[in-house]
């Protein structure tokens, strides 16, 4: 097993594109896309922990935003958009007052992120990612998803939870094994525990969401089909080549077929409502897709992040996807997978004495290399991890070092070629290419005669699997076809 431990640099170190902080997570984070958690649906987006943004001496912060302040140092910031955020807040409204406890306030905040993410503080704070509005097909889709997070808030799972965590803990303390000298006994038993009760959680915040959103006028069937788009879009995104819901089972969230079932049940107890889909439709008409140019963006097999000034092209038949902590990419099969960040060592250690460091270890005696990688000195070296076997190179640009990691389970000398010529794509990017790069962005657009579905995903700006990615934005089956008249959504540029 290759282990991968801190890096020890002197000031810290850092990510270039998000600020957190500067280690190659665990193996596993190379070779699967991990998902995260939220209270609404286990998400392919890993964010890790990342420091508090800095502040004052004399500033003291609550739990609550100091929780805010991760969550948006996590997420890319808040987006705004003040047509969207008119009509969240009225929908926010007309939710509270359908409500058990219509004197509540809430306050909603857009991050800025593509993840398919949404969750609650218990002080009311409610997060919604752009991602998760885009996938959305409709006001009565959304208002389920606030719904649901209101629900959280309304039966105080956040406090139960953590006493229920004690509880566990104290139970599996009085109960430990002797002979499980790891302790990964006991560690399993509370995981089992905690996740057993998360997911009732969630099935009752389900009845509530549903029931609050029915009351207030909207199509109660929304919950469904926002939880189906969520299961069909996560199927597309996974970089890992993995099935998301074989990582359910532990998580703290059913996976989506029961909470889809369960939906339709609560849905079904509540008369039919509104669908509220032309002001929604109008609302997210411009929204931003897919990752901000800020925050380095994928196209196809390359990445490019015009604030640090650079590009790179992942070996052929790989899929990329960036994420706070790294860019991560794979082959179809899950057989091959990359991983690439960026910290800054100190300034006297040379590349070689950096890659010898110990934050990857089994590197092969003898294959540490010193070359260049475009233009930029690199050193390279070979590792071994039953059944992994790794390409690393180092590119220093400036003060900071880009960090390379290919991973394949078949070792030949056509793939390592392939490895060390992705590595060797990194480049510079051009002022105007910097200044050129623009978000992709949502455009609503009205069905044409004639007008089928691959035409119409046609003119999708630069997306792979444009038809199965038509279809799922606007919560179309393999065999249903828009009619003239109706208003669409496509990905431009």
């Amino acid at each position: 097993m290759v282990s991968v431990g801190p890096v020890a640099d002197r000031d810290g170190g850092r990510f270039g594109w998000r600020g957190a902080k500067a280690r190659l997570a665990a193996l596993g984070l190379l070779v699967l896309a991990l998902p995260g958690c939220s209270s609404w649906i286990t998400t392919l987006d890993q964010t890790g922990s990342l420091p508090e943004p800095r502040r004052s001496a004399t500033e003291v912060l609550t739990p609550a935003q100091r929780e805010h302040r991760r969550i948006l140092a996590s997420y890319g910031g808040a987006y705004h958009d003040a047509r969207l955020e008119g009509m969240i807040a009225g929908m926010v409204d007309r939710l509270v007052a359908a409500s058990e406890r219509p004197d509540l306030r809430y306050k909603v905040t857009i991050l800025n992120s593509p993840a398919i993410n949404a969750f609650a503080l218990p002080t009311g704070e409610l997060y919604v990612t752009r991602g998760l509005i885009g996938l959305a097909g409709d006001g009565s889709e959304l208002a389920s998803v606030l719904a649901h997070e209101m629900a959280h808030v309304l039966a105080r799972h956040a406090a139960i939870r953590e006493d229920q965590a004690r509880r566990v803990a104290m139970a599996t303390a009085a109960t430990a094994d002797p002979t499980d000298t790891t302790g990964a006994l006991a560690l399993a038993k509370t995981k089992l525990a905690l996740a057993s009760f998360s997911r009732a959680q969630e099935f009752e915040a389900d009845g509530i969401g549903v029931g609050i959103a029915a009351r207030s006028g909207y199509d109660p069937h929304g919950a469904p089909r926002i939880l189906t788009a969520m299961g069909r879009f996560a199927g597309l995104r996974s970089a890992s080549g993995t099935d998301p819901r074989s990582l359910d089972f532990l998580s703290s969230h059913p996976a989506t077929p029961e909470r889809i079932e369960n939906a339709l049940a609560n849905a079904r107890q509540h008369a039919a409502g509104e669908r509220d889909r032309a002001e929604f439709l109008a609302a997210i008409d411009g929204l931003v897709y897919g990752e901000d140019p800020i925050e380095g963006f994928v196209r196809g097999r390359r990445f490019l992040h015009p604030k640090l000034g650079f590009a790179f092209t992942a070996p052929e038949g790989f899929t990329l996807e960036n994420t706070a902590q790294a860019v991560l990419g794979s082959r179809d099969g899950g057989d091959q997978a990359l991983r690439l960040d960026i910290v800054r060592p100190p300034a006297d250690q040379s590349l070689t004495n950096y890659l010898n460091a110990g934050w990857i270890e089994n590197i092969e005696p003898g294959s540490v290399e010193e070359t260049t990688a475009g233009g930029f000195p690199a050193v390279t070296a070979t590792a071994k991890g039953d059944p992994w076997w790794f390409r690393i190179v180092v590119v220093k640009n400036g003060a900071e070092v880009y960090r390379f990691v290919f991973a394949t389970k078949t070792r030949t000398a056509e793939i390592d070629r392939a490895f060390r010529e992705s590595a060797g794509s990194i480049r510079r990017l051009s002022l105007a290419e910097a200044r050129n790069a623009k978000p992709l962005r949502l455009r609503i657009v009205t069905v044409r005669a004639g007008d089928t579905v691959e035409k119409l995903a046609g003119r999708m700006a630069l997306i792979d699997r444009q038809v199965e990615r038509f279809r799922v934005l606007n919560g179309l089956g393999p065999t249903d076809a828009p009619k003239p008249g109706d208003r669409v959504k496509i990905v431009v540029e």
